[in-house]
């Protein structure tokens, strides 16, 4: 089976790309923004249309959420990346009858309810970013009447192993293990409860929804466990064994020129769930921090 894993060298796509390669059974080809641009329509159809892939895996997105919300030049970029790529992606996979895999977030939805959301829940987004994940989804959506084959795979606050490409940022734990050799106290905001995403899992949970057959549609793939971002941090300095004083604060605190959802906690109700954060953690830190 031959694979087209797009934003390879990115934080998940250096997941996705290892964890194909280590089975025989899969052709990986791995490409990132040197090899193509998906923004580019008639350069997407060609280059697909060349190879011939199976399935199509797409990990390249624009998320610079504040940058996006106070540029319009950026959010003009973000609408590109994040809507245009997955429309022309979809359009190759049903050219060359693939399967395309694309992943969202958690931001397409508004953070009103406290219990979560589902699949099927209405999407509501409150800021730019999350708009333009949202109409990137529909782009694929809208071509299931004519017969793409797609699963839409939603995420929310990723972490893991660093990605080769220059632009892969650090992540949340990364950013307070630096900072905890830094400050001897930090002030973390605690709202904005939702699920982390462990890349590692995430590469091996897609896989697995592959090789299963599941029906096309939408998911949610995220580690268990509601937190916020100072509830996460205080269990990722339990693991890593780090003594620092934590302080609890608001998110007016540290304003940003984005709104957050208050709620998104990603309730999966369609595949076998991923472990606990705190699983994930240990892992996380054990072999790539440590």
């Amino acid at each position: 089976m031959r694979i087209l894993i797009l934003g390879a060298k990115g934080n998940l796509g250096g997941q996705l790309v290892k964890v194909f390669s280590a089975d025989e059974k899969y052709e990986v080809i791995d490409w990132d923004k040197e090899e193509i641009d998906i923004t580019d329509h008639g350069l997407i159809l060609k280059k697909v249309g060349d190879i011939k892939p199976d399935l199509i895996i797409n990990a390249a997105a624009y998320n610079a959420v504040d940058k996006c919300e106070e540029s319009n030049a950026q959010y003009e970029i973000a609408k590109k990346v994040n809507i245009d790529g997955p429309k022309f992606l979809a359009e190759a996979a049903f050219a060359n009858d693939a399967i395309l895999v694309h992943y969202s977030t958690d931001y397409v939805f508004d953070g009103k309810n406290k219990k979560g959301y589902v699949e099927t829940d209405d999407q509501n987004p409150i800021n730019r970013y999350g708009k333009s994940k949202f109409h990137g989804e529909k782009r694929i959506i809208e071509m299931s009447g004519a017969g793409l084959k797609w699963y839409l795979i939603r995420v929310s606050k990723l972490f893991g192993p660093k990605g080769e490409s220059e632009a892969a940022k650090p992540n949340f734990f990364d950013l307070i293990f630096k900072l905890s050799k830094e400050k001897n106290e930090l002030e973390i905001v605690s709202e904005e409860k939702s699920f982390f995403t462990y890349t590692v899992d995430l590469a091996a949970a897609t896989k697995k929804i592959v090789e299963s057959n599941a029906g096309f549609g939408i998911y949610h793939l995220t580690n268990q466990g509601a937190y916020t971002w100072y509830s996460a941090a205080r269990d990722f300095f339990k693991v890593a064994d780090i003594k620092i004083k934590t302080k609890s604060v608001l998110a007016s605190k540290f304003p940003r020129p984005a709104k957050r959802p208050k709620y998104s906690m990603l309730l999966n109700t369609k595949t076998e769930p991923m472990r606990e954060l705190k699983e994930a953690l240990i892992d996380y830190y054990n072999n790539y921090l440590k």
